[in-house]
């Protein structure tokens, strides 16, 4: 992992019974992102039916690439996904540029930021 490497982890929580629509609206959004976004390095998305959420694990290349899919690919799914779940929490690891983290306050996303401090990859 290098610097510039960021990780979004969150949840999206369905309304009742929509569960299942809301994973279909995540599959066209992960299809998307592999098609369209070379800076999107991995999309890992779980269902759990006891919490009726699911938990979305991003991997971006960088802020341009996280930038790149909050504008492009996010902000058109956004209202399909606001009328099927509720958003949250968001959390950001890695260096995210203070626009970005203002947006997502726009967005109403409850968003939390950390920059690395150690690890490492095998």
């Amino acid at each position: 992992m290098n610097n510039s490497h960021i990780t979004v982890v969150y949840k999206w929580t369905a309304k009742p019974g929509k569960l299942g629509e809301l994973t279909s609206i995540y599959e066209g959004v992960t299809q998307a992102m592999k098609d369209n976004e070379p800076g999107a390095s991995a999309v890992h998305i779980f269902a759990s039916e006891p919490d009726n959420a699911l938990y979305v694990r991003d991997e971006f290349a960088d802020a341009d690439a996280l930038g790149f899919h909050l504008s492009k690919t996010a902000s058109p799914h956004f209202p399909q996904l606001l009328a099927v779940a509720t958003p949250g929490p968001f959390f950001f690891f890695g260096d995210v540029p203070a626009e970005m983290k203002h947006a997502t306050e726009q967005m109403g996303l409850g968003a939390e930021f950390s920059t690395h401090v150690a690890g490492f990859d095998r």
